[in-house]
């Protein structure tokens, strides 16, 4: 399956930055479409994210509840997210993991990455896997307030199928989960230690 044919590219003809916050920016760019006609394109950048399943065990999963002022309500999901200038993926993982849960591993997998906004964002998210968990103290950033639960795979599903969980990051992960702990899909873990020397200047 070829992810992206020829005939349906559109090309960037004029690019405008329009708004620069601190991680995110607006842009504008005038393209050229697949027939030679002209579209414009609105969209915003993103500096990249993470996601972590983290494993209790086969069965539970840690997740937090937080309020997502856009939507204006409580979400449970699983923790994520954004990567800062220059961190790697897993250092990032490793960070916000600690950070908003307390919760540190021994072992980490990287599962592949999602696209959660492709109609107006360039935004990707690692998916990572976290295991043989350590409690420890959270570090949560100024102005951030969440939860950390721990609760069973099924019953994430459960809450899914009643229509009680729709973060779309989240609902990417169990599926990661449920296909990884039913064995269709493979993961290749290695120690926390593997994954610092890789980060060591």
């Amino acid at each position: 399956m070829h992810p992206q044919p020829d005939d349906l590219t559109e090309t960037p003809l004029l690019q405008r930055t329009l708004w620069q916050g601190s991680f995110l920016s607006l842009h504008q760019d005038d393209v050229r479409l697949p027939d030679g006609g002209q579209a414009r394109r609105v969209y915003v950048r993103h500096p990249g994210a993470v996601m972590v399943v983290p494993m209790l065990d086969a069965t539970r999963l840690v997740v937090e509840r937080q309020f997502r002022y856009p939507v204006g309500r409580v979400f449970i999901e699983l923790p994520a997210g954004k990567r800062d200038p220059g961190e790697t993926g897993w250092a990032c993982a490793a960070r916000e993991l600690r950070e908003e849960t307390g919760y540190e591993a021994d072992e980490w997998a990287r599962a592949g990455v999602l696209h959660p906004c492709i109609g107006y964002s360039n935004e990707v998210i690692e998916i990572w896997f976290a295991r043989g968990l350590r409690a420890g103290a959270r570090t949560l950033d100024e102005g951030e307030f969440l939860d950390v639960l721990t609760v069973s795979g099924d019953e994430l599903l459960a809450a899914v199928a009643r229509g009680e969980l729709t973060d779309g990051k989240t609902l990417v992960g169990l599926l990661w989960w449920q296909q990884v702990v039913a064995g269709r899909w493979a993961l290749s873990w290695r120690p926390t230690s593997a994954w610092m020397q890789e980060t060591r200047p």
